[in-house]
C-alpha cells in the first residue's frame, strides 16, 4: 500500500519559531496539497505597508511574514474560518485592545493578538469565545500551523468526513494515529469542545474536538482510499 505525507513526521518536535512554522507550510502545501507554494501566494510589500498606515502600528514578525508567504492562497487559509486579508486587520477594544487577523465564518468568533503585546516577533493570540477572551496558542508561529491545518481540513469535501467517536474507540485512535506536536487549544465554541488535538499517520490528518465521550472527529485523508483507511480503523458513526 502506497503511504502519504505524515504531518506528525514533518511537525517534528513541534514549532519553536516562526521560521520553523513556513518550513512546515511549505512542505505541506507541496507534499499534502500537491500546490507548492509560489511568490505570488503572498501578499504584497506595499499591501502589508498599507495596512500598517491604516492601522498605525508596525505588525509582528510572525504574522507579517506569514501574509507575505501565503496570504493569497484561499485553500490554506480561506474554507472555513478565513484568514482576514491584510486590509480587514482591525483593532478591537476588548482586552485593552486586539489586533483581530481571523474570523468565524458566521462571526461568532475571532482571534487576535493582545495590543499590550504586539511589538514582540512572535506573540501570543487569543479567541473570542462564549467566555470572551481566550488564550489560544502562546506564539503566533503555531496559530499559523494550526490555521493551515484546519483549513485545508475543510478544502476538498470528497476527502472530509467527521463522526462522533465513542470513547470505545480512543484507544484504536492513540494505537494508529501519533499526536502532532502542536500544543492543546481550545475551541471557540464551547468547553466541552476543548482540549482541541491533532493526529495523524501517513496520508490521514484527524483532529479531535474534546476529550468527553463522542467528541467530534474531523478527518482528512490524502487521497481517498486513505479516508477510508480512517473510517475502517475507527468504525463510528460517520457523517459522510
Amino acid at each position: 500500500m502506497l503511504e502519504g505525507p505524515d504531518v506528525s513526521v514533518a511537525l517534528g518536535d513541534g514549532v519553536t519559531n516562526h521560521s520553523q512554522a513556513w518550513d512546515f507550510v511549505r512542505w505541506f502545501s507541496g507534499e499534502w496539497i500537491g500546490r507548492p507554494l509560489r511568490p505570488e501566494d503572498g501578499c504584497a510589500t506595499d499591501e502589508l505597508i498599507a495596512a500598517e498606515n491604516g492601522l498605525g502600528f508596525e505588525l509582528p514578525a510572525a504574522l507579517r511574514e506569514g501574509y507575505a508567504l501565503l496570504g493569497r492562497r484561499d485553500d490554506l487559509t480561506r474554507q472555513q474560518d478565513p484568514l482576514v486579508p491584510p486590509g480587514g486587520l482591525y483593532v478591537d477594544d476588548a482586552l485593552g485592545g486586539v489586533l483581530v487577523f481571523r474570523r468565524e465564518n458566521q462571526d461568532c468568533a475571532a482571534w487576535a493578538i493582545p495590543l499590550t503585546q504586539i511589538e514582540q516577533d512572535d506573540p501570543p493570540v487569543v479567541v473570542e469565545s462564549h467566555q470572551g477572551w481566550i488564550p489560544f496558542l502562546d506564539r503566533m508561529s503555531l496559530a499559523w500551523v494550526e490555521l493551515v491545518l484546519s483549513e485545508s481540513l475543510f478544502a476538498v469535501g470528497t476527502l472530509y468526513d467527521a463522526c462522533e467517536l465513542p470513547d470505545s474507540l480512543v484507544p484504536d485512535l492513540q494505537a494508529r494515529y501519533a499526536r502532532i506536536a502542536l500544543p492543546d487549544h481550545p475551541m471557540w465554541a464551547s468547553e466541552g469542545d476543548s482540549p482541541v488535538r491533532w493526529y495523524a499517520s501517513p496520508g490521514r490528518l484527524l483532529r479531535r474536538d474534546g476529550l468527553q465521550d463522542h467528541c467530534w472527529i474531523h478527518a482528512r485523508g490524502h487521497a481517498v482510499s486513505d479516508l477510508e483507511i480512517i473510517r475502517a480503523d475507527l468504525p463510528g458513526p460517520w457523517v459522510g
